[in-house]
């Protein structure tokens, strides 16, 4: 299919437009749809994505704190940041391209990702699903250790009959287990 404003080259670039429940379609060559003021993206198989997911979790990090003060100079925030081990990636680096250099990437990161995954997915922790077969048993390790947390905190707090109950519940649930 040829290009319906020049009618030369090929159409790479299909439109399609619905305003006011009237659909309208387009079908343009490169070329004439770089001249389109509707356009908003760059079409080019060379040129970067208008959209990448290293450009939104760039733009995430934009508002990440730096480690030095907010008067320090760009060659000493430089210098406080971390660094990766292995691939010598920096954190402002990644924050630039928002993407990682190497493995490694992730425990040099620890501290800064931490907030991050919880920005964008609520938890630092994946849970994910438990397949059926194993999922009693996993469910009853969760419990557990769900209830110790809480037993934990209910010593803490000084509330020692609540713990008492907390205990029981682990060791009935520990006997089931086993």
């Amino acid at each position: 299919m040829n290009c319906e404003e020049c009618k030369q080259r090929p159409a790479t670039v299909h439109l399609t437009k619905i305003f006011n429940n009237q659909k309208t379609e387009m079908h343009l060559c490169e070329e004439c749809a770089k001249q389109h003021d509707e356009i908003p993206f760059t079409f080019s198989f060379n040129a970067e994505p208008a959209f990448s997911i290293q450009k939104f979790l760039a733009g995430l990090l934009v508002g990440g704190a730096l480690s030095a003060g907010a008067n320090a100079t760009e060659e000493e925030a430089t210098a406080a940041m971390p660094q990766c081990t292995n691939c010598s990636l920096t954190y402002g680096q990644f924050r630039q391209i928002g993407r990682f250099g190497c493995s490694h990437c992730y425990q040099s990161f620890a501290g800064q990702l931490e907030p991050l995954l919880r920005r964008v997915h609520g938890n630092s922790r994946h849970t994910g699903k438990v397949p059926r077969r194993t999922g009693g048993l996993l469910g009853f390790r969760r419990e557990i250790e769900q209830l110790r947390l809480e037993l934990q905190s209910a010593i803490n707090a000084e509330g020692y009959e609540r713990a008492a109950v907390l205990r029981d519940q682990i060791h009935a649930l520990e006997g089931k287990l086993q």
